[in-house]
């Protein structure tokens, strides 16, 4: 039996100290008349013991938080092994509603389960130092789950956003511990043997698009909507487009003869303009009838002797023959597909469809855009957007999620060597594609629920300029409207600080690893739930391998050591002494 209570000041209770009764952290039962409260040691001194209310205890149930308190009368006793269980939540265990996450640090191999709906539905942080376990830890969660036997999630479906390679040792035996479960890994690396990351460019939306070519302004966007729109003209093979894309070469032509420019700068431009932009009835040789002969437009184009171009009002009146007043561009349907190259060449146009080569201080900024375009078709990155065959957006889901027409559980995306932008940019155009693929299920959205691990996400979930420019941050989209579509963030990541706010604040369930840094520990401070000064000493002291995990999954804060995976991820830290020596 403790002590009687000496003082209560808030949710603190100080008590006198009776012998050597009390371990530090370990929890013990305040009982007052019908009431049964539990409480966390957290101070023990020579002669006194503080003690702080966590919440009450029921005949089947521990209730997080605290609206009553105790009285100076109360009794302070230890838990019983019963009462261990049911603060623990063992007392209702069954296999296919909870999960085993590690066993407690405070109570010799007391198993730590977490509630899976309240784990699964909702996002989730992984956060410590560089070498503190958060890989091995998320991994080893997601193994629990697939390696149990009493009950298969075999309906899971969860993407890693793989940043150094490390998952694939780790999940590549799923199917041999059972054969209804399988992982498949993809990588942007050609000379590995898995799947090669893909990019179908024609499912890709505007904002997409956007986030390839690097666009910094909103100036900029309706130079890329044109882009895409004159997609559709250029490279539909319906002959319905033909007069589109003369009424568009044409009245582009017109710009040019209106520009202010000398007559060769004219000349020249036209030129330029039919070689690469023409058809079968609008080019360079295309025949100009007037009383008596014809001749072809480029002809019509010479230079006479006072320096002027000598039939131009006879070209324009050529000209304005094709054009057709409100034309309504549409976007790219997905119904068809275009390459990288399609896409620069409607680019190209594009700039010179809206007179920017008239406006030097206009085109330098959207051809920056061009010029990021045609460095990513000249790179090696550009492999990642070739196709042989048409597919739509559920084709294309299938073909993610599918091995030999068996359902994968676990999707590896391996995005070790590309850079950081355009590894960030890959992760927000999946990820991306996979809220809109959740959005259209949304009726159904139970049969298909998704799960995205982004590994070191503060390379992607940053405060960055999506939303000045686009509207919104696709990361920030999930984190505030996923869980009504069934797709859900799991971050791992060793500096939060670095992290969208916003996602951050959207976060229900957290696995805290050893933390140090100052500012990351400022960062966390205010933003998670049940965080005060005891909390925060126990993140910085941490012992690698455990975490202290809370949220709605866990019945209270609670610090964990998680069993290491089997097999690990190839995340260990480079042994140095038998390197060297």
């Amino acid at each position: 039996m403790f002590g009687e209570i000496l003082e209560i000041n808030g949710n603190r209770l100080i008590i006198k100290k009776n012998l050597d009764e009390g371990e530090l952290n370990t929890y013990v039962k305040i009982v007052d008349n019908n009431n049964v409260f539990v409480g966390e040691i957290i101070s023990i001194l020579q002669d006194r013991i503080e003690i702080k209310v966590m919440g009450s205890l029921t005949t089947d149930k521990f209730i997080f938080g605290v609206t009553s308190k105790p009285t100076l009368k109360s009794k302070i006793e230890q838990l019983s092994n019963e009462e261990i269980n049911i603060l623990f939540g063992l007392n209702n265990y069954q296999a296919n509603q909870n999960i085993y996450i590690g066993k407690s640090a405070l109570y010799k191999d007391l198993p730590v389960v977490a509630k899976v709906n309240s784990l699964f539905a909702n996002h989730m942080a992984v956060l410590g130092n560089t070498g503190s376990g958060k890989s091995c830890g998320m991994t080893r969660i997601l193994q629990n789950i697939f390696y149990k036997r009493d009950s298969v999630a075999k309906n899971a479906t969860i993407f890693i956003v793989d940043a150094y390679g490390e998952y694939k040792s780790a999940f590549s035996m799923i199917n041999a511990v059972n054969p209804e479960l399988a992982f498949k890994s993809y990588s942007t690396d050609m000379a590995s043997e898995d799947d090669t990351i893909q990019v179908p460019l024609w499912l890709l939306s505007l904002d997409d698009i956007c986030l390839l070519l690097g666009v910094t302004s909103k100036n900029q966007i309706p130079i890329v909507e044109k882009a895409l729109k004159l997609v559709t003209v250029f490279f539909k093979e319906e002959e319905s487009v033909i007069k589109i894309k003369n009424s568009i070469i044409a009245k582009a032509l017109l710009d040019i003869f209106i520009s202010g420019n000398v007559p060769a700068a004219i000349r020249d431009q036209i030129f330029s303009v039919l070689t690469r932009y023409n058809t079968k009835e609008l080019n360079l040789d295309t025949q100009i009838y007037q009383p008596g002969y014809t001749r072809p437009l480029k002809q019509c184009l010479m230079i006479d002797s006072t320096g002027k171009i000598r039939d131009t009002e006879l070209v324009i009146q050529h000209l304005q023959k094709y054009v057709i007043e409100n034309i309504s561009l549409e976007f790219p349907d997905g119904t068809f597909a275009y390459t990288l190259k399609d896409l620069l060449y409607a680019f190209d146009f594009a700039l010179i469809d809206e007179g920017m080569l008239n406006d030097d201080s206009i085109y330098s900024k959207n051809h920056e855009l061009r010029v990021h375009l045609s460095s990513i078709i000249e790179s090696d990155q550009s492999k990642l957007f070739e196709f042989n065959t048409y597919f739509d957006k559920e084709d294309f889901f299938y073909m993610l999620t599918h091995q030999n027409n068996q359902k994968c559980q676990v999707i590896n995306l391996n995005l070790n060597n590309l850079d950081d932008r355009f590894a960030k940019v890959i992760a927000k155009i999946y990820s991306k594609f996979l809220f809109d693929y959740a959005k259209k299920k949304r009726d159904d959205r139970a049969s298909t629920p998704i799960h995205i691990v982004l590994e070191e996400a503060h390379r992607y979930v940053q405060n960055d300029s999506d939303v000045e420019v686009l509207g919104y941050n696709i990361f920030e989209r999930i984190a505030k409207e996923g869980r009504k579509y069934a797709i859900l963030l799991n971050l791992i990541s060793q500096r939060p600080s670095e992290l969208s706010q916003t996602v951050f604040s959207q976060i229900s369930n957290y696995l805290v690893f050893k933390i140090s840094h100052p500012a990351d520990i400022d960062f966390i401070r205010p933003l998670i739930p049940y965080v005060d000064d005891e909390m925060v000493e126990k993140i910085k002291n941490l012992q690698t391998g455990h975490c202290l995990i809370f949220g709605s999954c866990v019945n209270f804060p609670t610090i964990i050591k998680v069993d290491m995976p089997t097999p690990e991820p190839t995340s260990n830290s480079c042994d140095i002494s038998k390197t060297w020596f």
